[in-house]
């Protein structure tokens, strides 16, 4: 889109008089909503593609049974999504939608992370309470790891030193060296630990606790709590307020978690700690993520059967796309 638009300013003639800041505001204008986010459909076994500068769903396209994590490649050319009633990892072209290959996942898989090269895929098996490690480059198992109780939130530092694993039974984090893919300690949360998101420069790691209504910040030199954040919002019975996806913007500067029922996403003042807002969104928020210019949040609101789109500049929700049914994983292509 910004190549049409610089032609445009170059050879346009009613632009050309209009100076190099109207191009320029153009240009901004044509970038902002050059994004294209994709949204798992658990219920409908698809995939929606939705273009969120004019609020539309592109298409919808067939994906495979119970479609839930997805992560897009660093270079934006692949998708990843967790077919769980498939038992299957599929890999996506993220410009034709086709299925260019599956990953041996293990039986049900539903959360996975990306560590920052692109090599290596992390897969939670809740069934058998284990983390499969997968080399992406030949498509095969390098190791199962033994973890706690139902794992489900998985997350790779992005220096790359660490593999995290939340267990919902066990009510702990695992964590795991990348290079021996081995547990070197575990620190005890809050219960039912659900989604795990580190700090640009891996210091941090939050932890959210479904049952307990809590946020836990945890120091990753120490691999301990440094604060426990309480939510507690006007209207809402403590027991609706069940924090799930959680997302820390690139400065460090503020966190967004997804607080399911409570059909809100609270904004968090990353240093002090403090929860400055609440954002009304749609039904049963799950999960959250930036546009890559970080402008933009995303959000996933499983029984409204629609995605929000939050102004992180005002912090207002400015729109609500339709998507499908039951929408769980988002992830963004610039």
């Amino acid at each position: 889109m910004r190549k049409s638009v610089l032609w445009w300013c170059s050879f346009k003639p009613s632009l050309k008089y209009l100076g190099a800041g109207a191009c320029l505001s153009l240009i901004w204008v044509a970038n902002i909503h050059a994004d294209t986010v994709f949204v798992t459909l658990e219920k409908d076994n698809a995939l929606a593609v939705v273009d969120p500068g004019t609020g539309k769903l592109i298409k919808t396209v067939d994906i495979g049974q119970r479609p839930r994590g997805i992560v897009i490649s660093p270079d934006n050319k692949y998708l990843y999504i967790a077919a769980s009633d498939d038992n299957t990892i599929k890999i996506i072209d993220a410009e034709t939608f086709k299925e260019v290959g599956r990953l041996p996942s293990g039986d049900d898989p539903e959360t996975f992370a990306l560590n920052p090269s692109g090599d290596r895929l992390y897969v939670s098996n809740e069934d058998d309470s284990l983390v499969t490690v997968i080399n992406l480059a030949d498509k095969k198992v390098l190791k199962q790891i033994k973890v706690g109780v139902e794992p489900e939130g998985i997350a790779v530092s992005p220096d790359n030193q660490w593999v995290v694993s939340a267990s919902e039974t066990t009510n702990m984090v695992h964590w795991i060296d990348v290079k021996t893919n081995a547990i070197v300690d575990n620190t005890l949360v809050d219960p039912r630990p659900r989604a795990l998101g580190f700090t640009a420069d891996s210091r941090q790691l939050w932890v959210t606790s479904e049952m307990a209504g809590t946020l836990m910040v945890l120091d990753v030199k120490t691999r301990q709590p440094i604060k426990t954040i309480k939510f507690d919002v006007q209207g809402v019975s403590a027991d609706k307020i069940q924090p799930v996806g959680v997302v820390i913007d690139k400065d460090n500067k503020r966190a967004y978690v997804a607080l399911g029922p409570t059909n809100r996403v609270a904004v968090i003042n990353a240093q002090s700690f403090e929860v400055e807002k609440y954002l009304l969104v749609g039904q049963r928020v799950w999960n959250l993520a930036f546009s890559p210019d970080q402008k933009r949040l995303y959000t996933t609101n499983g029984t409204s059967n629609d995605m929000s789109i939050i102004d992180l500049d005002t912090q207002t929700v400015t729109k609500s796309v339709g998507v499908g049914t039951y929408p769980w994983g988002v992830a963004v292509k610039p």
